[in-house]
């Protein structure tokens, strides 16, 4: 009942928002004069994004592969990520959520950061993503991917952070957000928790820059596995990915109100 009120006022304020836009072109239109801002859900908050890889990324395997440390030991500065059997990319999935989920965001009032702004390029490196979300002091940031598991494994996982210096005051707050997270994707996307990866839909990761060196409250979610038909099936509709950036949004929104 929690879940359906919160996303019952989302909606609304979701919708409120659409008829705003419409309300400030006729203004602009007509001379008069409307005031925007302070009543949205979202107003005054930044929330970052990271869509995990980059489209490119294959293109230049030098650059990606070299070593960056994460805060714990060293990492390669970036992948190429998974695909599907079919050869549907983790990057471009992860980008489209990204778009849709900042659409959304934006819609309701924050400013968004995106660490990058288009499925063409190479990078960044992990270490920077953290440094481009941690200077803007995000309210809160979510890392998007999708998992490269095993065939037959299916599902998402909430990979949250370990305390390790860079991120100690901020491991309670991302944990708490993970909840948030891991509760509104499974009842509004349906997709199962992983039957492969962490317990219950969560996964306590040390290894990971973005998680590692981060100074604001953050998870990274894997939507789901690229390598199992049936998740790869619901993963490349873009009505799916619609659905799982609007879950980060009601997540996102609950955690900051």
């Amino acid at each position: 009942m929690l879940l359906r009120s919160a996303r019952s006022r989302l909606a609304a304020a979701l919708s409120m928002c659409c008829l705003a836009g419409l309300a400030l072109g006729g203004a602009a239109a007509g001379g008069g004069r409307v005031t925007r801002g302070a009543s949205l859900p979202l107003a005054h908050t930044v929330v970052g994004i990271d869509a995990g890889h980059n489209g490119r990324n294959y293109t230049d395997p030098g650059y990606i592969g070299h070593l960056v440390w994460n805060g714990r030991e060293q990492e390669t500065c970036d992948t190429t990520g998974t695909e599907t059997a079919g050869g549907y990319s983790e990057a471009q999935f992860n980008f489209n959520v990204a778009e849709y989920l900042a659409a959304d965001l934006r819609a309701l009032g924050a400013r968004v950061v995106l660490t990058r702004t288009n499925n063409h390029g190479v990078g960044p490196c992990v270490t920077r993503r953290s440094e481009i979300l941690n200077r803007a002091h995000a309210n809160v940031a979510i890392d998007i991917h999708a998992d490269g598991g095993p065939v037959t494994g299916r599902g998402f996982v909430v990979l949250e952070p370990v305390a390790d210096g860079p991120n100690d005051r901020v491991t309670g707050a991302s944990r708490a957000f993970g909840r948030a997270v891991l509760a509104h994707y499974l009842e509004l996307t349906g997709m199962p928790t992983s039957s492969y990866d962490g317990v219950h839909g969560v996964s306590f990761r040390a290894d990971l820059a973005g998680l590692n060196l981060t100074t604001v409250p953050k998870v990274l979610i894997e939507c789901g596995n690229m390598r199992n038909p049936g998740d790869a099936a619901r993963l490349m509709r873009a009505s799916f990915q619609r659905l799982a950036a609007r879950a980060l949004t009601e997540a996102i929104t609950s955690y900051l109100g």
